[in-house]
């Protein structure tokens, strides 16, 4: 088998089903592949966005790409490219809420490393750029969009005269804390979101109550 159809195979295999190849105990996982397709990935986003806002100042195209390459942001990308039907992985690792929100992203960063081993850095650039910036992401629409959903969603609470909570739940998965926020606005339910981080479990709440409420961003 070609060693570069290795790669694609290796990048699409989580640690859960890995074997140990090497008395080190390095294993057949995509962890090092990661590794690869992460730097790879930042590059070209620094460059496209480099190039495409010639005016932008260093704080507006660091905060455009940590958006692009953000786990939440890559791990949807994988699911809408639909590479999670292509990871092999012990399902018994998605009850762990940091692998749901990562584990496909961390598997599309393996799969760009592989991609450079395979056909170089233009291969890959090529790749980046073509099929997944300019095909499946709005760079312009991502930076016009304000991500302090809780900050927004107060303030409009507040110029509507509405009561809001962020209401806190914290459960016990194993080692990890989850913290599951509920939005109240007005008394009425909206928004629910979990996550280990608090700040972003709030975030999450708050833009799934913005487009419950069929609110934008701005309002």
């Amino acid at each position: 088998m070609p060693s570069s159809m290795k790669a694609y195979e290796q990048a699409l295999r989580h640690h859960s089903v890995s074997r140990t190849i090497h008395p080190t105990g390095s294993k057949d996982s995509n962890e090092r592949l990661e590794l690869l397709g992460d730097a790879m990935l930042n590059s070209i986003v620094a460059e496209y966005l480099f190039l495409k806002y010639p005016f932008k100042d260093e704080g507006f195209l660091t905060q455009l790409r940590s958006k692009i390459v953000s786990r939440e942001s890559l791990n949807e990308l994988a699911i809408k490219i639909n590479l999670n039907h292509l990871v092999e992985y012990d399902r018994k690792a998605l009850q762990n809420i940091n692998l749901r929100n990562s584990i496909f992203g961390n598997a599309l960063e393996a799969f760009l490393g592989a991609i450079f081993l395979d056909r170089g850095f233009e291969g890959c650039k090529k790749f980046i750029v073509d099929n997944l910036l300019r095909f499946h992401i709005d760079v312009d629409k991502l930076q016009s969009t304000e991500t302090n959903f809780k900050g927004r969603l107060i303030e409009y609470a507040q110029k509507n005269n509405k009561a809001i909570d962020f209401e806190v739940e914290e459960i016990q998965d194993g080692k990890n804390k989850i913290y599951k926020i509920t939005v109240k606005f007005g008394g009425e339910e909206k928004g629910v979101a979990q996550h280990t981080n608090k700040k972003k479990a709030e975030q999450m709440a708050a833009q799934k109550s913005f487009e419950m409420m069929k609110l934008s961003p701005e309002a």
